[in-house]
């Protein structure tokens, strides 16, 4: 994907993605009240799909992906161990102590708004806590990183410096991603140092920065339903996202409630 094109958004395009993102950060904070034990990540979606219909917007999780396995979500519940795209299920009842990711994007006149956060169920554990604290530094940390001229690599070389510093790992399989009226496309945005990410950043670029940062070992296996990928050790994995704009002076987040 790193040789693709990437496509320099106009203001307008930039002001579309706004408006998606101040709904994508809305809805997280509609969400935040369901976070307690007992509530099921079934239910938790659910809600997420009533309100996003009412809004006359779209969840862009829905049915993406190939056509003989989509994603059955319009959100993704991410539990503890899991990395990242946890399916939604009536059976996954939340409890005390747990820590779980909600990754939510709706699309709103064709543009994505894409945005994440790790909430605590209950009362955490002193190890739960501090890599909630430490990812959610890893993201401010990648959000500065981001001006024109920078390199796309600088945004992952801070976050693996920080993370690993506290003692904590850098999933490799699972990056940052450009986005606007397309979810996924060109640049890649590693969250780890990868020199092949060389290429400057320039106004008009617009991305997801979503580190995934592991407990233990940043490995991550791929469960059979083809989606919810868990770290290799089934120690806990916590991930922030903003969705940012490469400004003429630096970075704009796009995916703040207005």
């Amino acid at each position: 994907m790193g040789s693709e094109q990437i496509t320099l958004l106009s203001s307008r395009e930039i002001e579309k993605m706004r408006r998606a993102g101040a709904l994508a950060a809305e809805l997280l904070d509609f969400l935040t009240p369901m976070v307690k034990p007992g509530v099921s990540t079934l239910e938790i979606n659910d809600a997420a799909e009533k309100w996003t219909q009412e809004k006359g917007a779209i969840s862009a999780p829905l049915g993406y992906g190939p056509k003989d396995n989509p994603f059955t979500g319009s959100l993704c519940t991410s539990v503890n161990e899991v990395i990242c795209h946890g399916i939604p299920n009536a059976k996954q009842i939340l409890k005390d102590g747990d820590i779980i990711n909600i990754d939510v994007t709706p699309i709103v006149d064709g543009y994505h708004g894409d945005t994440s956060k790790t909430f605590f169920v209950g009362t955490p554990s002193a190890k739960a806590k501090k890599l909630v604290e430490v990812t959610e530094e890893c993201l401010r940390r990648g959000i500065a990183e981001v001006k024109p001229g920078a390199r796309i690599n600088d945004i992952g070389a801070a976050i693996q410096e920080y993370a690993e510093q506290q003692g904590f790992s850098v999933v490799r399989d699972f990056v940052g991603h450009g986005v606007s009226h397309i979810f996924h496309t060109a640049p890649q945005i590693p969250h780890y140092y990868d020199p092949r990410q060389k290429k400057k950043m320039k106004p008009g670029m617009v991305f997801t920065i979503e580190p995934m940062i592991n407990e233990g070992t940043w490995e991550a296996v791929m469960l059979d339903d083809g989606w919810t990928a868990i770290t290799k050790d089934g120690k806990l994995s916590a991930q922030f996202e903003h969705t940012v704009a490469v400004t003429p002076d630096g970075v704009d987040i796009l995916t703040l409630p207005k």
